[in-house]
Formats: C-alpha cells, sequence, structure tokens
C-alpha cells in the first residue's frame, strides 16, 4: 500500500509541475492541502522556474501565454543557474531554447554573465552563430570558449570515426594486385598469405601482393558546399566540424564554401573549426546557383570531385541556371550529393521541387544525421550506389 500511496504522489507531483498553479493546486493537493506540500521544496522551485518562463496554468484569456523572467540580468543569470541545478541537461537545453523564442531573450547571450551559466550545445552555438556580428567586445571571448567547449566536444566524438571512414576508403579504393614495390601494402598482404608460410624458411611467400596506388598530393577533391540561412543553423555547425577533420586528412583536398546571397570560402581558416564558425553569417537570402558556380571554378578533376551540397534547397535567384549548372557539374564526372539536413533533428522544411529535380539530374537528396556523415563520405569516395547506401541506413530519399 505504501508503494502504491508513492506511486499516486510522484503522478500526482508530475501533474501539478505540468499544470502549473491556480486550480491545478486544488485538484492535485489532497484536503486542500497548499502545493507546498505536494511539492516539497525541490518541487517549489522547480514550479517557480516552469512558472518563470511557461506562466502559471492561469493565462490571460486576451494574452498568448506566456511567463517572464525579469528584464535584469541577475533574475536571468538566477532563472538559468535554477534550471541547471533542478533540471537534467536535456531538459536544459530545450528549456534555454524555449526562453530565446518565448521570452525574445537573445540580449541573455550578449552578456558574459549569462554565457557563462548556460548550458552549451549545437543549437547554443548556432544562436551565437547568428549573433556573431552584434556581440560585443566584451562578450566574445566569453562567446569563444562556449563555442570552443562544443566544438571540442564533438571532435572527441566525430572525429576518429570519420578519419576511420575516409581513410579506409581511400585505401581500398586506391589497391591494386601489382603494385611495385614502394606500393605494397605489407600489412594485408602478410594477412592475405599467412597460409603460405613456410616454417623451415621462417618467412611467407605471398602469392599475391597487395598495393596502394601510386601517391599522389590528393586522392580526392572534397568540396563541402553549405548554406548559411536561417533553417541551416546546426548543419552549418556539424559541417564545419567535418570540415576541419578532412582537412587534417592528407590524402584529401578539402574546400569550405558557405553561401548565402554572397558566397564566402572558408578554406583557409580550416585548421581551427571555432575560426571557421565565426567566419558565418547565418540568416539571410539563398542563391544556390551562384554557389554551384562558384564551386565549379574550384574542381580541378571532375572524376576525382565530391560536392556535398548542405541546402534546404529553397532558391532565391534563378531556378532554371541552377539546375543547368547542376546538369554541368554531374555531366563533367563530378560526384554530387544533396543533404538537405546535416543535424540531429531530421529534415527542416524543403523545397521539395527542387529536391526532385535534383535527384533526376544525379544529386539523390536527402537528410543526414552526424552519426551517418562518416559513412557516406565512405561510401562517395567508393563511388558506391549513394540510393542503395542511404537505403541500408534506413533513410529516405526524395
Amino acid at each position: 500500500m505504501s508503494l502504491t500511496n508513492d506511486l499516486n504522489t510522484k503522478r500526482l507531483r508530475r501533474w501539478r509541475l505540468i499544470l502549473g498553479g491556480g486550480e491545478a493546486d486544488s485538484i492535485c493537493s489532497a484536503g486542500g492541502e497548499l502545493a507546498g506540500g505536494l511539492l516539497g521544496t525541490d518541487g517549489l522551485a522547480m514550479d517557480k522556474a516552469l512558472a518563470a518562463l511557461y506562466g502559471d496554468g492561469q493565462p490571460d484569456k486576451n494574452q498568448d501565454r506566456s511567463g517572464g523572467l525579469g528584464k535584469s540580468a541577475p533574475n536571468v543569470a538566477r532563472w538559468l543557474g535554477d534550471i541547471r541545478e533542478y533540471f537534467p541537461s536535456s531538459v536544459v537545453r530545450v528549456m534555454q531554447q524555449d526562453a530565446l523564442e518565448r521570452l525574445n531573450l537573445h540580449q541573455m547571450l550578449l552578456e558574459p554573465e549569462m554565457l557563462a551559466v548556460v548550458e552549451a550545445d549545437v543549437h547554443l552555438v548556432a544562436n551565437l552563430m547568428s549573433l556573431n556580428r552584434v556581440i560585443p567586445e566584451r562578450t566574445k571571448e566569453t562567446a569563444r570558449l562556449v563555442v570552443r567547449k562544443v566544438v571540442d566536444e564533438l571532435l572527441r566524438k566525430l572525429q576518429n570515426p570519420m578519419q576511420q571512414a575516409v581513410v579506409g576508403s581511400l585505401n581500398r579504393s586506391q589497391r591494386n594486385s601489382r603494385p611495385r614495390h614502394n606500393e605494397i601494402d605489407w600489412h594485408r598482404t602478410i594477412r592475405a598469405n599467412l597460409r603460405h608460410y613456410q616454417p623451415d624458411y621462417q618467412t611467407i611467400i605471398p602469392e599475391r601482393l597487395i598495393g596502394y596506388g601510386r601517391k599522389r598530393s590528393a586522392l580526392k577533391d572534397i568540396i563541402l558546399c553549405v548554406d548559411q540561412s536561417g533553417s541551416m543553423a546546426a548543419s552549418v555547425v556539424y559541417a564545419s566540424i567535418f570540415a576541419a577533420v578532412l582537412a587534417s586528412i592528407p590524402a584529401v583536398s578539402t574546400r569550405l564554401v558557405v553561401f548565402d546571397t554572397a558566397v564566402v570560402d572558408l578554406t583557409d581558416l580550416l585548421q581551427d573549426p571555432v575560426d571557421v564558425l565565426f567566419g558565418t553569417q547565418l540568416g539571410g537570402g539563398t542563391d544556390i546557383h551562384q554557389a554551384l558556380s562558384y564551386c565549379q571554378k574550384q574542381v580541378r578533376q571532375p572524376q576525382e570531385t565530391i560536392l556535398i551540397l548542405i541546402s534546404d534547397l529553397y532558391e532565391g535567384g534563378d531556378r532554371d541556371a541552377m539546375l543547368k549548372r547542376l546538369a554541368s557539374l554531374t555531366a563533367s564526372g563530378v560526384q554530387m550529393v544533396t543533404l538537405l539536413a546535416l543535424n540531429d533533428d531530421g529534415a527542416p522544411s524543403f523545397d521539395h521541387h527542387n529536391a526532385a529535380a535534383f535527384a533526376s539530374l544525379g544529386s539523390p537528396a536527402f537528410a543526414c544525421t552526424p552519426d551517418q556523415f562518416p559513412s557516406l563520405m565512405a561510401a562517395a569516395i567508393n563511388r558506391s550506389d549513394i540510393a542503395q547506401w542511404a537505403a541500408k541506413e534506413d533513410i529516405v530519399i526524395v
């Protein structure tokens, strides 16, 4: 019976926190007992933090439901500290994002005191990138520290899988069965010929040699062309991280191009993804044709070039010219892949008409998570069928 009562109390507490105050106090509290008796000290603190953002459950009928954190910096800083204390990180991030949207608190990101207590993640970085032209000098260093923390966490998670997938696929694509002496892959050759070990000579007599193709300064040219429009914010963050990782691999030549109505080449900043992110400018219009035109000028060897366009395909420029440019790129031998999103949230709103047109011209369009991106690059390097790869990953191509 005691266990049942405890479960009922927990359920009532959760419903009270969901519903807020007012009538919920009389509904959820037995015998007219005040909310404090049900929620306890920590529960009341959680309730206060939720009410500040979402209201107390009794909205004005003539107004949208909204809370209020007060206009002073101490109030906001105190609220940010409270939610970090009483809620898990995943909930804190949602509440921070809701505070930015519901209460228009972007101003809090311009104060170093605020940034010192927020929960940092990809979406916070995206918000900072959208504000980087108006961040005051006193806040810029704190903002860089916040971005650096998120970037370092992402690198720890994504760098090794990316490097292993790309280097492994390059090795496989360049392997040949008649290598010269300096092209022999000794590790793989020995493993493939272990059954030919000669005990009398204490050595292996290889039946076949496995090697790589002739060494070149770059086996593949990779161009990441990234849409900077507001809906692509998280994709910009992840694309910048992956571009920096790719740039660290000598066997590929990597270029990062970002665009809105103008095109900016950030390749020279790829040694530090934080510099790359502060070199972007989220928001603005979209001119995909102009971006593809610039990228085509950078193509040196079409058959060895992979062009990844990351965009929701809402073209603000000349659509016909964009499709002609795409057709020209694919006809020349450039391998084109279009990502409608590169994030964990799925595809945002995108232009279905343009996505279908891209697919018909040889550039399949789909959304991709950061965890899937290394495998995608490996498939592209091997010139595998991208549609088959997507099917194995349970990805729907538009």
